[in-house]
């Protein structure tokens, strides 16, 4: 996925001749996935400055969004010890002029989220990660505004274009999965997908973070079956109020578009 996972799609998911299998998207090397996300091309080097990668011990594990200097927002079912956070990179495996790299110094799942070994509860999906110190705004790394409302359907996102589906398709899809705190995007005919290392990363509409990465089926990029993220909107007071908690006087919190 990395670099494809600058601006990440979703997850599609499927009906198929094979068997499908809800999955969070965190990079665990199980799924024998050839690391590239399903449908899309290479970003335009640096065109997703809020992007983060999310490693521990070298190995990449989850992306996340920066929307805060000192704040990186991501999936809940990422949460690990040891991470380090990268940002301003375009591809992995080599230093890179511009990057920056930040220890956390806290991890912050939403307090609802109800962590499992086996990930299969997904409500809740999000978490706020604190860097051990602001990063320096640059035109390879910048914080991404929150949305503070939804975003009508469809719409497509960068490096894989993936439409919003609707509230009603995406409970057919998943009878008694999908909780108002989830939103569906994908294409009818699969083939684009976002896979294993992309849990946390952004889906991004009119220039705002509206969902998290959070889980999918296996194998990735089924067709007919739209992917599930975490809905920003309901967690922008959440994500102000843990910040603003935690936060030094000099750097506030500056609110994205009403």
């Amino acid at each position: 996925m990395w670099p494809l996972a600058a601006a990440i799609a979703s997850l599609t998911v499927a009906l198929s001749g094979g068997i499908s299998q809800e999955y969070p998207k965190i990079l665990n090397g199980t799924n024998g996935t050839s690391g590239f996300l399903p449908g899309g091309y290479t970003c335009l080097p640096h065109s997703q400055p809020w992007q983060a990668a999310l490693l521990v011990r070298g190995r990449l594990l989850c992306g996340g969004v920066l929307v805060h200097p000192k704040w990186v927002l991501t999936a809940a079912h990422c949460l690990k010890d040891g991470y380090r956070v990268y940002l301003g990179k375009h591809a992995l495996g080599r230093a890179e002029a511009g990057e920056q790299v930040r220890e956390v110094v806290r991890s912050v799942p939403h307090p609802e989220y109800q962590i499992s070994s086996t990930h299969l509860n997904h409500d809740h999906d999000i978490m706020l990660l604190e860097l051990q110190s602001p990063v320096q705004p640059t035109g390879h790394v910048r914080v991404l505004p929150l949305s503070h409302e939804d975003c009508s359907y469809p719409k497509t996102l960068q490096c894989a274009n993936i439409e919003l589906r609707s509230d009603k398709e995406c409970h057919q899809v998943y009878p008694g999965k999908i909780t108002p705190n989830m939103l569906c995007a994908g294409t009818k005919e699969g083939g684009k997908d976002s896979c294993e290392g992309d849990s946390g990363g952004p889906l991004v509409c009119n220039g705002s973070l509206h969902g998290i990465i959070s889980w999918g089926d296996f194998p990735c990029g089924q067709p007919n079956r739209p992917g599930v993220y975490t809905r920003v909107s309901k967690y922008v007071s959440w994500i102000q109020e843990t910040i603003q908690k935690h936060n030094t006087p000099e750097h506030k919190w500056t609110k994205g578009p009403q």
